[in-house]
């Protein structure tokens, strides 16, 4: 959200490289107590680089543990601790797959504009090879 300046009476936004920056920040977070997070990403203004005074948080969270509507899957993410106003899309993975392959203008968009902001760590292979 903007926020007031404590030397002037003006309201400013957030610049785009500090909103990123807290997206991460609460990305991270989200990881460490949803384990079926597997990764953050924005799209739209955002995604493009282009955001700008007014522009809104366009979030993709991709969960594999995602169930319900879109509706009941936003419930347990605290969207309000994001620096901006959000539009969140809670996908599990194969929703996402599914998605992107459809060919629809959506897909396109996401294709094109998403910026992934967190990943889940994948875990090293420590398997010992056979002699």
């Amino acid at each position: 959200m903007p926020v007031r300046s404590l030397t002037q009476s003006v309201l400013r936004w957030p610049e785009p490289a500090a909103v990123l920056a807290q997206v991460r920040t609460w990305s991270a977070r989200m990881g460490a107590v949803q384990p079926g997070l597997q990764k953050v990403g924005v799209f739209g203004s955002y995604g493009r680089g282009q955001a700008g005074v007014g522009s809104d948080l366009d979030l993709l969270v991709v969960d594999a543990n995602a169930s319900g509507t879109q509706g009941q899957r936003l419930l347990i993410w605290p969207l309000a601790e994001l620096p901006l106003s959000c539009d969140a899309l809670v996908l599990t993975p194969a929703e996402h797959a599914r998605l992107l392959a459809c060919g629809s203008r959506m897909a396109a968009e996401l294709q094109r504009d998403t910026r992934w902001l967190w990943e889940r760590p994948q875990p090293s292979c420590t398997c010992i090879a056979s002699p």
